[in-house]
């Protein structure tokens, strides 16, 4: 998750420190950060990350420096239960188990954490499994015994095809939420970077590009160009690909000869169902900036699988 992206980063500039990681392994409620985050602690009490959002972090703290000082790994549980809730616990009203490990050969493996960034430059998905009752984490399946099961997968992308004004705020509103964020677009009039700051720009033919970027599970697609000759074979890539949301500017009517367009071309009615057209959440949004945001909540929602 990009929520961990700081944590990976200090991992590397730490390197060879004394170091604890805390993970968040179970969650009850309306827990403040899901299962799988993670907050790294140096011995000198530096930390990155979160478990918790403040709320026991104090905690953590104290126990990863037991951990770092030699005593074995824990796996604490907080919640709303006791009258110290409010000092050390979740007031929220949700429950949490927190695995804290050090970072060595015996627990947490320092070389995890290239092994992650590695798998997540080349858009693959990694899942780290650490055995419950010694608290040893590995790539490798566990046979036997209880295990927590940690999927790292590669960082969320968003490919817009059509440098225009709703691409613009589409761009800074994505880059914002953490979400790698490419404009494609072969006009270069449009596609400069004074016009989008911070932003990957590729200025192929959008099919072509779609592929080579090789969409999956992390990706999505939005065309905003209103041109079919640039929207159309986006479409078609897009859509040859398993990414999970992909969407297309227009009114009802222009996504109805949309259809007719890309069935001719040998797209399939399952596939044509995938576009979400007209593109975003109805939140009768007018304007550049409101219609990025019902494109970009969309987006989030079909990542969550909560459309």
């Amino acid at each position: 998750m990009a929520e961990n992206d700081s944590v990976l980063a200090a991992a590397r500039d730490w390197h060879g420190e004394p170091m604890a990681i805390a993970t968040v392994v179970s969650t009850w409620g309306s827990a403040p950060r899901p299962k799988g985050s993670h907050m790294l602690v140096h011995a000198d009490g530096r930390f990155e990350g979160s478990v918790s959002g403040g709320c026991v972090e104090s905690d953590i703290l104290q126990t990863a420096a037991e951990v770092i000082a030699g005593a074995p790994f824990q796996v604490k549980n907080y919640g709303v239960a006791d009258a110290a809730a409010w000092e050390v616990g979740l007031p929220c009203g949700g429950e949490i188990a927190v695995m804290v490990q050090p970072v060595s050969a015996a627990g947490f493996d320092p070389e995890l954490f290239e092994r992650i960034v590695e798998a997540r430059e080349t858009g693959e998905a990694l899942t780290v499994t650490t055995d419950l009752a010694t608290g040893h984490s590995d790539i490798r399946p566990q046979e036997t015994g209880e295990a927590f099961l940690n999927r790292y997968d590669p960082p969320r992308r968003l490919l817009i095809v059509g440098a225009v004004q709703i691409a613009q705020a589409l761009a800074q509103l994505t880059t914002t939420l953490g979400i790698d964020t490419v404009v494609i677009d072969p006009r270069a009039r449009f596609l400069t970077e004074e016009r989008f700051p911070g932003v990957t720009l590729d200025d192929r033919w959008p099919d072509e590009a779609i592929e080579a970027y090789r969409p999956g599970p992390s990706t999505a697609v939005v065309t905003l160009s209103h041109d079919i000759k640039i929207d159309d074979p986006a479409l078609i890539a897009a859509l040859a690909s398993n990414a999970p949301y992909v969407g297309a500017l227009g009114s009802r009517r222009s996504h109805a000869a949309r259809r007719e367009r890309l069935a001719a071309a040998g797209i399939t009615p399952e596939q044509l169902d995938r576009i979400d057209a007209p593109v975003g959440i109805d939140i009768g949004a007018i304007g550049p900036s409101e219609i990025a945001l019902s494109i970009a909540a969309a987006m989030v929602g079909a990542f969550h699988d909560r459309r």
